[in-house]
């Protein structure tokens, strides 16, 4: 839970978005706190990663307000939004590597673009740190086709990581991938949220990835938030919904 010395750096207010005549978040109303991993959970179609992506600007809500760092992301446009960009990590759920480049590669773009001050040796040192914490330092000069499913996560991650983010944005980490590479995945989270002292918000249906990560977890349920509270709460909870999951 929330020490009330914790600073929101991600305040939600009445998020409302509809796509069409179907209401996807209703009246959402949510804080990530400094240092922090909040689970948002909820079965697929519940509204979560459509939550972060208006976080990020990517998906503009019909009513309500987003502040990141004290910042309304629907008033942000063009330089003054990818200024805020440069600050969030996104984790895409598909880990959206480029497939023509090589894992150094894929490591060296964001860095042009975000740290344009590094020297070339200041860039190799970073991505040799990046792949180092995820435990692939021997793929720096491989192809994404020759990475598995979790590798590929792993370096997705790195990519994220490489430019020292203040918030990461998880979406769905552990889809698809079999059991003990989930829990690697979940592993990792916590270990970037500890040295990175990043805050963290992780969309996500996977139970066991909720319990290993969450410092507080927030469920949705058709576009509404359900229950918010920690991890004993909701084990505890005779709610049959919530039990469902549990």
């Amino acid at each position: 839970m929330k020490n009330n010395s914790q600073e929101a750096i991600i305040d939600i207010k009445n998020l409302q978005i509809s796509f069409g005549n179907q209401d996807v978040l209703k009246n959402v109303s949510l804080q990530l706190f400094n240092g922090e991993n909040l689970v948002v959970l909820g079965k697929s179609g519940s509204g979560k990663s459509v939550l972060i992506k208006c976080i990020v600007g990517l998906l503009e809500s019909d009513s309500g307000t987003i502040d990141v760092f004290g910042e309304n992301v629907n008033t942000l446009n063009g330089s003054k939004l990818n200024n805020l960009r440069k600050k969030i990590g996104f984790l895409f759920q598909s880990g959206a590597l480029y497939d023509s480049m090589t894992v150094k590669e894929n490591l060296e773009f964001p860095l042009h673009r975000i740290r344009k001050n590094l020297s070339q040796q200041e860039i190799d040192s970073k991505i040799l740190e990046a792949l180092e914490n995820v435990g692939l330092a021997d793929a720096l000069n491989k192809m994404p086709s020759q990475l598995s499913g979790g590798m590929r996560k792993r370096i997705s991650l790195a990519r994220t990581i490489v430019v020292d983010p203040l918030i990461m944005l998880y979406d769905e980490p552990t889809t698809g991938l079999d059991p003990v590479t989930s829990d690697e995945i979940s592993t990792l989270i916590n270990e970037v949220q500890k040295k990175y002292k990043t805050s963290s918000i992780i969309i996500t249906h996977d139970i066991e990835c909720a319990r290993a990560t969450a410092n507080r977890i927030v469920m949705l349920q058709d576009g509404e938030i359900y229950m918010e509270g920690d991890l004993a709460a909701f084990e505890n909870s005779k709610d049959p919904l919530i039990k469902a999951f549990f």
